[in-house]
Parts: structure tokens; sequence; C-alpha cells
């Protein structure tokens, strides 16, 4: 499933750690395929991905989250 979704870049230190995108409205998506320049804790973005259900993680945070597109918001 296709989305776009608007938050703030986390760290999250479970395990080895993940970076994950908490939304507005509270939701937490752990992030995949996740470029450099989105790495970054504070982050305020708009990110444009699908929602991966037939993956797995270590941290399982929510719902995984493959990026395909970001914007920085301000």
């Amino acid at each position: 499933m296709s989305i776009k979704v608007k938050g703030v870049i986390e760290r999250k230190g479970f395990g080895p750690g993940t970076w994950a995108l908490v939304t507005e409205g509270g939701e937490t998506y752990e992030l995949k395929d996740a470029p450099s320049e989105l790495k970054k804790a504070d982050l305020k973005v708009t990110v444009k991905g699908e929602v991966r259900d037939d993956v797995m993680t270590f941290a399982m945070i929510g719902p995984v989250l493959e990026v395909k597109s970001f914007e920085v918001v301000e």
C-alpha cells in the first residue's frame, strides 16, 4: 500500500538500532531503505513510500515503510 506521511525522524535503540518516522498522529513506521540524508534525528519530513507487510524486522516497532522519496519540511 502506497502512502504519504508527515512526521519526525527518530533513532530507536532496539537491538542494533533503527530509524523510524513518527507521524503527527503518533503512529510509528520503521524505515526501510532510507537514504543517508533521511537518517537524522528530529528531521521534519514528508515521506512517500510503500508499507511492506511481507517484511519482518528485529525492532518490530511498527509497520515497515519502504522509502520511495522524501521532502524536508521547514
